[in-house]
């Protein structure tokens, strides 16, 4: 599994900026950082060959002339001179000036980092995409350093003189009819049909918010309602199934597109949740969906059917008391909370049949469970663990204070400011830091995340050779990673279709040797 998440991004100082601009200067800020640790880049260009990202699980292909320019994801993103030169000066990326017009530099808008993550530019948002990881405790610990990473790019350019600072925020809206993502990647048995896994999934998906979201001011995509919300996405989402991620929202997308091998598995691409920055928060949203799925592979989910699982979605985020009802297709009215206890105790029930008694799954079904207790007894019992209920405590206790509502403009800069990545500046991090939200890895874990790569996955062969051999990577995928070798006319492509092979375990002593790039593909392939 692996999380995704589009930074909102900002300039204060250029309200006009254009946005594609201010997010190749992130990736091309980092960059930075890394070649003046290094001494060269550490990282490479993404290799787009085997992206496919028109192809639907329900059995055909959309065709180009249809589809969304959004979708076409097989295209490297490109700026234009005009998008070069902000404000009709000079714009200084990383460490190197582009001058007006200039088309004497490249700018990076793609990189793969050596930590196995791809970081670029996506639809005008800089972008982190996690490496793969095997379990929701080291999920959450990746998508932590991805955080890290936007940190250190925004110091940076914060750090450049003459450059307009620019703020990333960690939240899934402008308020001004935009969203953007915070998606989830889950890897799956091909064999499961995809009937079943619409069936399991869409009324989970829609209550799932109440244990994982991160809270919204206003109702709406454009927020002209006031009060505060559940979800930052629910307002966004128009379909129950779909191929699209920026129109037309599904609540289970279709994307048939698994990075592996086609025959043997398919990615669940899931595109409804929320950018969480409480770490409790990402393990209950990664760790329940891995239980139910486990409960889908099996044939063991619940069976039910919301009647209008859209309305249902939106009317339960809207409602932060938790007691608004959506109705079942065989009559029955229900809460959020109750339809997640029934997956709670079904997922209970599986695995004590299976006996999944790891330490790993234990840790999140009780936590799961503990989660649905305290937010059925008082929401704000659970103002530690769960991001949307911190928010609203906090947001209800300054209106409460002042003698405002929700409809007054410092609670929606509140809003903002609370998805602000900068530790001193946004307000989960001054939580955080008087201990008022539990943490689950300490910051010398995160920044080690943020420079190695998980081991147990084909992200640790990819990391490790983006760090050892850098100047010999010239492309990488999810799915391979492509060398030049001095005094060879082609590149040589090493597959990794198999994400469970070149782990440490497998790969780790050859790497250690310290071979030169010949030595080490010469072994590897032998």
């Amino acid at each position: 599994m692996g999380l995704e998440t589009e930074y909102g991004v900002l300039a204060p100082s250029m309200p006009g900026a254009n946005a594609t601009m201010l997010s190749a200067q992130v990736i091309n800020a980092y960059a930075a950082t890394i070649r003046e640790a290094r001494g060269q880049i550490s990282g490479t260009r993404w290799d787009y060959a085997d992206e496919t990202p028109l192809n639907d699980a329900r059995g055909f292909t959309q065709s180009r002339s249809s589809a969304d320019p959004s979708q076409l994801t097989d295209v490297e993103p490109e700026l234009d001179a005009e998008q070069v030169a902000l404000d009709g000066g000079n714009v200084s990326i990383g460490d190197t000036l582009y001058d007006r017009g200039s088309t004497e530099h490249e700018v990076l808008m793609n990189m793969v980092l050596g930590n196995g993550a791809r970081l670029y530019v996506d639809h005008a948002h800089p972008e982190y995409s996690s490496p793969e990881t095997t379990n929701p405790f080291d999920a959450v610990l990746w998508d932590q350093a991805g955080d890290y990473v936007a940190l250190d790019a925004v110091r940076r350019i914060a750090g450049l003189p003459g450059t307009p600072d620019v703020h990333l925020y960690k939240n899934n809206t402008d308020n001004k009819s935009v969203s953007y993502g915070a998606h989830e990647n889950y890897l799956m048995p091909r064999s499961v049909p995809f009937d079943a896994i619409v069936s399991g999934l869409i009324p989970f998906f829609a209550t799932r918010q109440v244990i994982c979201a991160s809270g919204r001011v206003g109702r709406g995509a454009l927020g002209q309602y006031p009060g505060f919300q559940v979800s930052q996405r629910a307002d966004f989402f128009e379909a129950g199934v779909g191929l699209e991620t920026t129109v037309r929202r599904p609540i289970i997308n279709t994307r048939d597109e698994p990075h592996a091998h086609w025959e043997k598995y398919r990615r669940l691409h899931v595109i409804i949740g929320d950018a969480n920055l409480g770490q409790v928060s990402t393990l209950l949203r990664t760790g329940s969906t891995a239980l139910v799925l486990s409960m889908i592979e099996a044939g063991t989910a619940p069976a039910i059917e919301l009647r209008d699982p859209v309305a249902a979605l939106q009317a339960i985020s809207h409602d932060p008391t938790l007691k608004t009802k959506v109705e079942l297709t065989d009559g029955r009215k229900l809460t959020a909370l109750e339809i997640q206890w029934i997956y709670a105790e079904a997922s209970a029930a599986h695995c004590g049949a299976t006996d999944a008694t790891d330490e790993a799954t234990v840790e999140i079904q009780r936590r799961w469970e503990e989660t649905l207790h305290l937010l059925e007894t008082d929401i704000f019992e659970a103002a530690s663990t769960v991001d949307w209920v911190a928010k609203y405590k906090l947001m209800l206790s300054y209106a409460q204070r002042h003698g405002v509502d929700f409809s007054d403009a410092r609670i929606g800069l509140m809003d903002l400011q609370w998805a602000d990545i900068r530790p001193e500046k946004g307000l989960y991090h001054l939580l955080a830091d008087r201990g008022l939200m539990e943490t689950l890895y300490s910051p010398e874990q995160i920044a080690a995340a943020a420079s190695n790569p998980p081991e147990d996955t084909r992200a640790y062969f990819r990391g490790r050779v983006l760090s050892q051999y850098p100047q010999h990577v010239v492309a990488a995928s999810w799915d391979s990673v492509s060398f030049t070798l001095p005094g060879a006319r082609r590149l040589q492509r090493i597959a990794t279709l198999e994400p469970l092979r070149g782990t440490k375990a497998l790969v780790g002593d050859l790497l250690d040797k310290d071979l030169s790039i010949q030595e080490f593909l010469a072994t590897l392939r032998s």
